[in-house]
């Protein structure tokens, strides 16, 4: 079983070397731990910023998803055997490149009876006893709307949980047909119910065929759950075979995008076109605790 790493890509060798200086080397960390770094494979224009800020994302429970949204590129299929030694590579890694924020992402695991929460829990809690000043986020598949599965997680206390909206409740259907808008709603909402204190946080993409007043009354309905954070980006197609791109936001409307959000009650809005829910993860809890 392999974990995989998101972070920001680099260019070339070089700059990867220099990398190196500044953190113990995240490749050879990865390789040590038998972990997988999409953002090399890809050559991430953006790793050098979230690794030069040690922040990193890392993708548990495989790297095959049970759902196949129309937008992602992660393969989609049956997934491998529960790896339950995961934590604990997981935690060496965050350890071993002396991380200061971490975030654990993961496919959607429907075929698990708690959808892989447990993993979430035990990673949280391996975390904080190897590295207790590392901050960490959580960014979670909706569980089939299972609170016992969004409790296991709460309860493990992460420092911001995130699950990204996507799109608006139009689209829903056809970007993510395994997920329902109100489903996803509620499951934020819930979420700050267990844990008031807890940062909550959400994302959506721009550009699927939303209309401003959509995309603005899903941004309402959003903050509607008490939601702490937000996250608006550029839908930027896989490949050939994903959904098409209606239309590409303007740095200017993400700009007024992020001034509405701030109006609408949210402690912190990130968006921008290559802004993605990992972008300056670092600092959006200094932000939002600020």
């Amino acid at each position: 079983m392999r974990l995989r790493l998101y972070g920001r890509g680099y260019q070339t060798p070089i700059e990867l070397a220099i990398l190196s200086l500044v953190m113990a080397t995240p490749p050879l960390v990865m390789r040590d731990h038998a972990l997988h770094t999409v953002c090399e494979e890809a050559h991430c224009p953006n790793i050098g910023e979230c690794w030069e800020h040690r922040a990193a994302t890392f993708m548990i429970l495989g790297d095959v998803c049970t759902r196949n949204c129309a937008y992602c590129a992660v393969a989609h299929g049956t997934p491998a055997a529960l790896d339950e030694d995961e934590p604990i590579r997981l935690a060496t890694a965050v350890e071993r490149m002396g991380l200061r924020h971490v975030v654990i992402t993961s496919v959607d695991r429907d075929d698990l009876p708690n959808g892989g929460a447990e993993i979430f829990a035990a990673a949280i809690a391996e975390i904080r006893r190897r590295t207790p000043d590392t901050s960490v986020e959580v960014l979670i598949p909706d569980f089939k709307g299972s609170e016992q599965a969004l409790r296991i997680v709460v309860q493990a206390h992460p420092d911001i949980l995130n699950h990204n909206l996507e799109t608006i409740d139009r689209l829903y259907r056809l970007a993510r047909p395994g997920g329902r808008y109100v489903r996803a709603l509620e499951l934020l909402a819930r979420a700050k119910r267990l844990d008031p204190s807890m940062l909550t946080k959400s994302g959506i993409m721009c550009g699927l065929g939303e209309e401003w007043d959509e995309l603005l009354g899903a941004m309402r309905d959003v903050r509607a759950q008490g939601v702490d954070i937000l996250t608006l980006g550029q839908y930027l197609r896989p490949s050939s075979d994903h959904l098409t791109i209606a239309r590409y936001y303007a740095p200017d409307e993400f700009a007024e995008l992020r001034q509405l959000g701030l109006e609408m009650g949210y402690r912190h809005v990130e968006a921008g076109p290559l802004v993605r829910s990992s972008y300056h993860a670092w600092e959006q809890v200094e932000r939002a605790t600020a």
